[in-house]
């Protein structure tokens, strides 16, 4: 059909317009194309670019009223590219933000683009988020390396007593057997991984600690009481050990000057594994035969581990055994706290049972069982049965088992207890903790106050002093000379008896000799 005669010729002046029109039009959208292509390559670059080319070509847009931009086909392309280049000349673009993300450190949370900056922001963040991420790991090998260095700081070698404590960890007592500040911390693990146990002496390397940090920790475990870590684990446990009479004698005899030690010799003899009481009242110098009584078993019995244990004692006392035993004195005197007194007990009972442990004679001297009955007293929860005098029912077993541990081991080793009871002291208290030992020790030692009040010294009782199975220590030579000794005293007041046995014995250089001329005269 035909077109209306007056259309066509405005068809045509559009087509004209448009066709003259054409290259201007498509120079002005390949400039923000190629804007908007360099913006995603490279960020600076499309930074630049978009800079420059609003000012150097026009806004590609018609004037508005123009019914020929409205027709022409290359609008379409002009709506895409407008976006991209208001993206491209953005007074805040993104890509500048992800160059700068560096010196933030790191920053993961960057302002999102909003409008056209989400197309030409997306490829720049990722780059952020590499450096940051590097920035964390540099930051993370610093810190390892720091810590690498705290602890590849050279280490000191130590050793002290292991203490486990309640919790399972424990602590190398390193000033002795109390607490100090030196002590090293010893983890659970370490106790379970090596089989220790609480007593061991332990020899390794220890780390200083660190800032935030009190004690020092043991890293490395050399020995267990001197011997191979691996072979320790291997020792039998103390209360499975057989115990029996004692066999081996302890001789005390060093000179002949010595009168008391060679009394003791002849009417209490000592044996390895004995469990002996030493009953004094006060005054009466039972602190001088404890000197004796050490100093006598150091000289004769190089072999013996010797230990002194002073329990609420006084700080002069402590001083002056200290000075004049050869041996190891541990020592909780009577300005300090109970607790100290129970844990140096206890620390010292597991010492000396680990060394018993590995075939040890170990003998422990003990000052005074009577006052580390009271420390218990003081310190163990309250049951609701109270003894005669104020004992607590339960107070009175750890010194109990502290006192039974004596024994003489089938196969080796042994244990020797001598311990001090305050008897006569006016406490109803002593009085009852005397009576719950009385028949506990298989040899007795009894001072007497009245001979120590004459100056007979030492003030030794001779009725009640002796030693239970004393056959099997003696000669039957010598066991018979002592027996007929004892009778002839026994018909004699006790300072008689005492003063004819001292006279006697200075007479003689040694026992043998005072025995050898008993028997003669006996004849």
């Amino acid at each position: 059909m035909g077109e209306p005669p007056g259309e066509k010729p405005v068809a045509d002046r559009h087509t004209a317009g448009s066709a003259a029109k054409k290259p201007e039009t498509d120079g002005t959208a390949e400039k923000p194309a190629a804007a908007a292509s360099a913006a995603r390559a490279v960020a600076p670059a499309a930074t630049e670019s978009s800079a420059a080319a609003p000012s150097a070509t026009p806004a590609p847009a018609a004037p508005a009223g123009d019914p020929a931009a409205a027709s022409t086909p290359a609008a379409p392309t002009e709506p895409a590219a407008v976006p991209t280049d208001a993206a491209a000349a953005s007074p805040a673009p993104v890509a500048p933000a992800a160059a700068d993300a560096p010196a933030a450190d790191g920053d993961r949370s960057p302002q999102a683009p909003q409008g056209g900056q989400q197309q030409g922001g997306d490829r720049p963040q990722q780059p952020q988020q590499r450096q940051g991420k590097k920035g964390r790991r540099g930051r993370d090998k610093q810190r390892q390396s720091g810590d690498q260095q705290r602890d590849d700081r050279p280490t000191i070698p130590c050793t002290g007593i292991l203490d486990v404590l309640p919790d399972g960890f424990g602590f190398l007592r390193t000033s002795g057997f109390s607490q100090g500040d030196r002590d090293v911390y010893v983890s659970l693990s370490q106790i379970r991984r090596f089989g220790l146990r609480r007593g061991d002496m332990v020899a390794g390397q220890v780390r200083e600690p660190k800032e935030n940090e009190k004690y020092s920790a043991l890293l490395k475990i050399d020995t267990v009481n001197g011997v191979d870590p691996d072979t320790a684990r291997k020792r039998p446990v103390f209360e499975q050990l057989t115990p029996l009479f004692p066999e081996e004698r302890l001789r005390l005899e060093t000179d002949e000057h010595d009168t008391a030690a060679r009394i003791m010799d002849l009417l209490c003899p000592i044996g390895k594994g004995q469990r002996g009481l030493i009953t004094s009242p006060p005054k009466a110098g039972k602190t001088t035969i404890l000197k004796k009584l050490a100093n006598s078993i150091a000289t004769n019995n190089p072999e013996v581990d010797l230990f002194v244990l002073l329990v609420d004692e006084r700080p002069e006392e402590v001083t002056d055994m200290e000075r004049s035993v050869k041996g190891t004195v541990v020592a909780s005197t009577f300005d300090q706290p109970s607790e100290n007194h129970v844990q140096v007990t206890e620390l010292v009972l597991d010492r000396v049972k680990r060394l018993v442990e590995m075939g040890h004679d170990v003998v422990v001297l003990l000052d005074s069982i009577t006052r580390m009955a009271r420390a218990f007293n003081l310190n163990t929860p309250a049951s609701g049965r109270i003894l005669s005098g104020g004992v607590d029912s339960t107070a009175l077993y750890p010194p109990k088992k502290f006192f039974g541990a004596a024994r003489n081991i089938e196969g080796g080793g042994s244990l020797t207890i001598l311990a001090t009871a305050l008897v006569e002291t006016g406490s109803r208290m002593d009085e009852v903790i005397f009576e719950e030992f009385k028949g506990t020790g298989n040899m007795e030692i009894r001072l007497d106050r009245k001979l120590a009040d004459k100056r007979i010294f030492p003030a030794i009782d001779i009725d009640t002093t002796g030693t239970r199975k004393e056959e099997l220590l003696m000669e039957p030579a010598e066991a018979a000379a002592v027996w007929k000794l004892r009778g002839v005293l026994h018909s004699l007041d006790p300072a008689a008896a005492i003063e004819l046995l001292i006279k006697k014995i200075r007479e003689t250089k040694n026992n043998a000799e005072f025995l050898s001329a008993l028997a003669k005269n006996a004849r």
